[in-house]
C-alpha cells in the first residue's frame, strides 16, 4: 500500500468514530417494530440507551422471535450485543476519539470469541434479509435503509472492534451509498441522512490532496453540509436522534463549537440518566472549553453516581484519571495527586492506567513540594515496570524533581 493511500485509509477510517443508528422504518411490516408503535421495543431502547445492556438484549431477542424475517428487528439486537462487547473492551472512550490518534490506540482487553461470531451472524442474518427483498424490488426504501444500517454497523465493529481500517472503511462507503440511494427515492426519509452526514463532514474534514484522492473514486464531502444533516437527524427525535447527537457532539468538539455541543449531550443525559457515556462526555466537552472549575464538578458527580451504584455500567478508574487531569490543569496539585492515587484502588485496575496514574501523582506531589510522597510514587512505578515509559520518567524524577509548567 503506497504512503499516501495508507495515510488517506486512515482518515477516511473516521468514519467509524460515530455510532451508526438502528432508526425506525416508516412502511409495511417494518412498522410493526418501531417503538413509538411496538411498546417491546421502547421498553428496549430505553434500556440500551441507559447501558442497560442485558435487559435490551433479553427484550430485543424477544421482538425477534415475534418477528424473525424483520430486519429491522434484529439489527435492534444486533446494535446492542455490538456496543455491549465494545464497551466491555474499552472502546467506547468518546475521550480518545477528539483527535485522530485514537487509530493507534488498542484495546483494553481483546474481542470474545463467542461474541464476535455472534455479532457476524446477526451483521450476516441482515444483510441476507435485506438482499432477498431488494432482489423482488430493487427500489425497496426500507430495506436499502436497513442494509445501510446494517454495513455501518459492520463498518463499526471491523473498526472499533477489529481494528480493521480498510475493510471498514469500505463498508461505510457502502452504507453511505445505499442511504444516498434512500434519499434520491425519497429525500424526506430524515434518519437516512445520519451516515450521509458523517461521511459528509469527514471527507470534507480532509485536507485538498486527500480529497482530491477520495474525489476520483466519486465520493465527495462537505463538513457543514455534515454537520446540518446530523442535526436534522437529532431534532426529528427517532430513534436515531440518540446516535446523531452522539457523532454531532463528536464532530462539534472537533470544531471546538463547544457551546453547542455541551447543548446537545446535556439534552442525552436528561433523555437518559442512567448514561455513564454521555454524562462522562459532558464533564470532557467542559474541560476542553476551558471551564475547569464546572469540569471538576461534573468529574466529582459521575465519580459519586458511579460508586452510589446508580450507573448499570461505568469505569470509575477513567474517571478519577480523568478528575486528576482537570485538577491538575488548575494547579490543585494536592486534589490532583489525590485522585490519581484512587485509581490504583479500583477493582481490577487496569494496569498501564495505573502507571500513568502513579507518575501523575508523584509529579503532582512533586509540584506541591511534597518530595517524599512524590519519591514513593515513583518507586511504585519502577516497582511496577522499570522498562516502560513510565518507569523511564519515574527514575529521572527520583533524580531531578518534577515541576508543572
Amino acid at each position: 500500500m503506497t504512503p499516501y493511500y495508507f495515510g488517506l485509509v486512515r482518515r477516511i477510517s473516521l468514519l467509524l468514530i460515530a455510532i451508526f443508528a438502528v432508526s425506525p422504518l416508516l412502511a409495511g411490516d417494518f412498522g410493526n417494530v418501531v417503538p413509538s408503535k411496538n411498546p417491546l421495543a421502547k421498553r428496549a431502547f430505553d434500556h440500551f440507551y441507559n447501558m442497560e445492556y442485558d435487559r435490551a438484549i433479553r427484550e430485543f431477542e424477544q421482538l425477534v422471535k415475534e418477528y424473525p424475517e424483520n430486519p429491522i428487528a434484529n439489527n435492534y439486537l444486533l446494535s446492542v450485543v455490538m456496543f455491549k462487547e465494545l464497551y466491555r473492551i474499552g472502546a467506547m472512550d468518546t475521550e480518545s476519539y477528539a483527535n485522530d490518534s485514537f487509530l493507534d490506540i488498542k484495546a483494553k482487553q481483546s474481542l470474545d470469541p463467542e461474541v464476535t461470531k455472534q455479532v457476524n451472524d446477526l451483521l450476516d442474518r441482515s444483510e441476507l434479509l435485506c438482499n432477498e427483498r431488494l432482489q423482488k424490488e430493487p427500489n425497496d426504501i426500507d430495506a436499502l435503509y436497513a442494509r445501510g444500517v446494517e454495513r455501518g454497523m459492520r463498518s463499526t465493529f471491523m473498526g472499533m472492534g477489529q481494528r480493521a481500517w480498510l475493510a471498514a472503511a469500505r463498508s461505510a462507503l457502502s452504507a453511505r451509498r445505499d442511504h444516498e440511494r434512500v434519499l434520491q427515492l425519497d429525500p424526506d426519509f430524515v434518519d437516512a441522512k445520519i451516515s450521509v452526514g458523517i461521511h459528509n463532514y469527514i471527507i470534507g474534514s480532509l485536507n485538498w490532496f486527500y480529497r482530491s484522492m477520495v474525489a476520483l473514486a466519486g465520493v465527495t464531502g462537505n463538513k457543514q453540509k455534515g454537520l446540518e444533516y446530523l442535526r436534522q437527524v437529532a431534532d426529528a427525535k427517532g430513534v436515531a436522534s440518540m446516535d446523531a447527537r452522539i457523532a454531532l457532539a463528536l464532530f462539534l468538539r472537533r470544531e471546538q463549537k463547544y457551546p453547542e455541543a455541551l447543548k446537545v449531550v446535556k439534552s442525552m443525559m436528561d433523555d437518559y440518566p442512567k448514561n455513564y457515556l454521555a454524562a462522562v462526555e459532558y464533564a470532557h466537552l467542559l474541560n476542553a472549553a476551558g471551564r475547569g472549575p464546572e469540569a471538576i464538578d461534573s468529574y466529582r458527580k459521575v465519580l459519586t453516581t458511579c460508586l452510589e451504584g446508580k450507573y448499570p455500567s461505568c469505569d470509575p478508574q477513567s474517571v478519577a484519571f480523568r478528575l486528576g487531569a482537570a485538577l491538575r490543569g488548575q494547579r490543585r496539585f494536592d486534589e490532583a495527586a489525590e485522585a490519581f492515587a484512587m485509581v490504583e484502588g479500583f477493582p481490577e485496575p487496569e494496569r498501564k492506567l495505573v502507571l500513568r496514574s502513579n507518575l501523575a501523582a508523584g509529579e503532582m506531589y512533586d509540584s506541591a513540594a511534597k518530595r517524599v510522597l512524590a519519591i514513593q510514587k515513583y518507586k511504585e512505578v519502577l516497582a511496577a515496570d522499570a522498562g516502560s515509559p513510565e518507569g523511564q520518567q519515574a527514575k529521572k524524577h527520583i533524580g531531578k524533581p518534577y515541576r508543572y509548567d
